[in-house]
């Protein structure tokens, strides 16, 4: 690959050089002011548990926000964030907790640990069993639906794909609904941009941790899951790209899967706009999780 190739794979793989609203750093900045606030707010009004161990790592931890009078059947919304594996935690990922809850839904924001620490396959396997540990934790819910952004699209897009034999006691949580936002399902153009800095993955990594390549098994475990794939207008054509490819696969393969794209948003407030109660995607959000 040429240096002025891998500089346009940079560019493609680049979501903040890609926002209207903002310069690149100003996106990010932007990103993180806004789901720290959000999620800072959220710890201090509502009913929360945090840093809930779900296994023995010490990245194992998520918290768990609950609305005023929880239901004991209440759906279960769990979040995945972004950062392309090496950037932000669960301590920035509640910033939809106070307009959620106030629908009657507890929301869970999961911690895994991010490179240099983890590989993406402990990251995969750390999500799976959060997944797995929430489904044994709240057995009464009438749903438990996962969400991920960017980088926890491609996480939430595995744990749909997963060899659940290998979690847990084998069994397979009833997932009843995912929200992929401006997620990443092929991951292995990725090796050669400067995300795999930290990263160091090599292709093979790459193609055991990308949800493409293994449709088959979403719906082979969770057939009756609806999907959403949503991306966002000022997203690189790269994740619109990948996104529609994702959601025809799903398609061809029987699954109920739809694919929006979000109108006057890029790669951040996409996701981070889930704190405004009247937002496109917050009202879709509500209405799938408490019809």
């Amino acid at each position: 690959m040429t240096a002025v190739e891998k500089e346009d794979l940079d560019y493609q793989y680049s979501p903040s050089r890609w926002s209207h609203r903002f310069e690149p750093e100003a996106a990010v900045q932007d990103h993180v002011t806004v789901t720290q606030c959000e999620t800072d707010k959220a710890r201090s009004q509502l009913q929360c548990e945090l840093d809930v161990p779900y296994g023995d790592r010490e990245g194992d931890r998520l918290d768990i926000y609950k609305p005023q009078d929880c239901r004991s059947d209440a759906p279960i919304f769990v979040y995945i964030h972004g950062g392309y594996w090496q950037f932000l935690s669960k301590d920035q990922s509640a910033f939809m907790a106070t307009t959620l809850t106030a629908a009657g839904v507890v929301v869970v924001a999961v911690d895994y640990d991010i490179a240099p620490k983890g590989t993406l396959d402990v990251m995969v396997d750390q999500v799976r069993r959060a997944v797995s540990f929430l489904s044994e934790k709240f057995p009464s819910s009438r749903g438990l639906y996962i969400c991920g952004h960017s980088a926890g699209g491609q996480l939430c897009a595995m744990v749909l794909s997963s060899d659940w034999s290998k979690v847990r006691d084998g069994r397979v949580p009833e997932i009843k609904g995912a929200f992929l936002v401006s997620g990443v399902y092929d991951v292995t153009p990725l090796v050669k941009t400067y995300v795999n800095e930290p990263l160091k993955m090599t292709e093979e990594d790459a193609r055991r941790n990308s949800p493409c390549l293994f449709s088959d098994a979403v719906v082979k475990n969770h057939p009756n899951c609806k999907v959403l794939v949503v991306f966002a207008e000022h997203d690189p054509p790269a994740f619109h790209r990948q996104s529609k490819e994702y959601k025809e696969q799903l398609k061809g393969l029987g699954m109920e899967v739809s694919c929006v794209e979000i109108p006057d948003t890029d790669h951040f407030n996409v996701v981070h706009n889930l704190a405004e109660e009247q937002y496109q995607l917050t009202k879709m959000v509500i209405a799938e999780m408490t019809s």
